[in-house]
């Protein structure tokens, strides 16, 4: 399945960039010569009645290309010049050039429009226990208060305070949070956001603030095991309550998922409780690595009660308008913040292992439909929005590189030489060579790491 949703994931992204490219040079009058799905050697093409156009599947799918008629590229007969690419006026090349990465932006758009219609699940925006000396408490969050708005614009889920606050926390300062208290009564808070830093944002910047989303407690009731597992060797079952464990009594699932984590390789003791029987028994956790740290691990799930999280969760839904203006304004919102991350890792704000290559990509692709079509979609608007961001920089190569090419032919009045053109190729090869190979070692550090 992963392998499946990552080939379709980026057999629609890529089209449709390209596509963006292809309609527009079509428009403006260009030849186009070859429109690519991949690179590499051609396993499949196509070229259709009354067209020029060859259309082709390469070998390498990670990735694709538009070739036009163009003289830099090879002889172009007189008849034919008038659709050269390089003959085209200024304003021409600028719109080709950026129609890629806008088809990404607008199919992103499209995507968000639907979702946003059908309807999309997430937690409820409420607030669990508030930590002690944390912004949260010192600005007087309470817990089980439900977040309603941050800066007047209104919050429908933990999603949505999450993805506000992360473009506010960017910019740090203050933040005006409305709330409802636990009695229904409306509540304000100025929390400030200056104790966040863009490094904070790889991980849980909420927990820092001293957000947490509220959850029911679980039992330390056992529900699934491991086969051949820990806990199931050593005679536990589906049902088993944990009543103590090192002699201290056991409160909450999390309270015995803390003894275990704590007791790597070291042996636990549990009074365990089944029917009416109470009964002891030992065992000693396996030892796993977690972030460089060893911890212990049993393989055993607690018991849930799914009408609990199911109270939990909200259908956030709009009529086509609103959803509309909602797609337009989750599109944007994500591709400033792409932004913003990507110029704090120029910085050394943020670090450079956020950087993912193909292997994450297929990893989550592969994640997100596991979990329904409205995941995987989501995902790939994501992704899409990425894609549209990264190829709009001003890199040599990418298509933000020729539209800064032709931006200063519009101000100086006539083209960059050749010489600027080929210094820059050359650049442009070095820094995505560099990128893609960095993104890969990440790739490869998470896979084997775990982190």
């Amino acid at each position: 399945m992963t392998l499946l949703a990552f080939i379709v994931a980026i057999a629609l992204l890529v089209t449709f960039h390209e596509l963006g490219h292809y309609w527009v040079a079509r428009l403006c009058g260009v030849q186009v010569l070859r429109f690519s799905l991949g690179f590499g050697p051609v396993i499949f093409r196509k070229i259709f009645a009354g067209s020029s156009t060859e259309w082709v599947i390469s070998l390498i799918p990670l990735g694709g290309y538009v070739k036009m008629l163009d003289e830099r590229e090879g002889d172009v007969p007189s008849s034919l010049l008038h659709q050269a690419f390089n003959q085209k006026a200024v304003l021409q090349k600028m719109a080709i050039v950026i129609a890629g990465p806008l088809a990404n932006f607008l199919l992103a758009i499209v995507i968000y429009w639907i979702m946003f219609m059908h309807g999309v699940q997430g937690y409820k925006p409420v607030l669990g226990d508030i930590p002690p000396n944390t912004p949260a408490a010192i600005a007087q969050f309470l817990p089980g208060e439900k977040i309603l708005s941050i800066n007047e614009k209104t919050v429908t889920s933990w999603q949505e305070l999450q993805w506000n606050l992360m473009n506010l926390a960017l910019q740090q300062g203050e933040v005006n949070i409305e709330g409802q208290d636990v009695n229904g009564i409306n509540v304000h808070h100025l929390l400030s956001l200056n104790s966040i830093s863009a490094r904070d944002l790889d991980g849980d910047f909420l927990a820092k603030l001293g957000l947490r989303l509220f959850q029911p407690v679980l039992l330390p009731v056992i529900g699934k095991l491991t086969a051949s597992g820990v806990a199931q060797q050593a005679g536990l079952q589906p049902g088993d309550v944990i009543l103590r464990a090192n002699g201290v009594l056991m409160h909450s699932w999390a309270d015995w998922v803390g003894v275990i984590r704590a007791s790597p390789g070291r042996k636990v003791t549990l009074d365990v409780q089944r029917a009416a029987a109470v009964f002891t028994l030992s065992f000693i956790p396996e030892t796993v690595q977690e972030s460089g740290a060893q911890i212990g691990r049993v393989g055993a799930a607690p018991k849930v009660d799914e009408s609990e999280w199911q109270a939990m969760l909200v259908t956030v839904r709009y009529d086509a308008w609103l959803a509309f203006i909602q797609s337009l304004n989750k599109t944007g919102q994500t591709a400033v913040i792409s932004l913003k991350m990507l110029g704090k890792m120029l910085t050394g704000d943020v670090s450079l292992k956020n950087l993912s290559g193909p292997l994450t990509i297929a990893d989550y692709a592969g994640q997100s439909a596991q979990l329904g079509w409205i995941a995987y979609v989501g995902f790939l608007a994501l992704i899409s929005i990425s894609l549209g961001v990264l190829n709009l920089l001003p890199v040599p190569l990418l298509d933000g590189g020729h539209l800064l090419y032709y931006v200063v032919q519009v101000l100086k009045g006539s083209p960059v030489s050749e010489r600027v053109w080929e210094i820059g190729q050359k650049i442009g090869i070095a820094m995505l060579g560099t990128l893609m190979l960095l993104a890969l070692y990440n790739d490869i550090h998470r896979l084997f790491s775990g982190q």
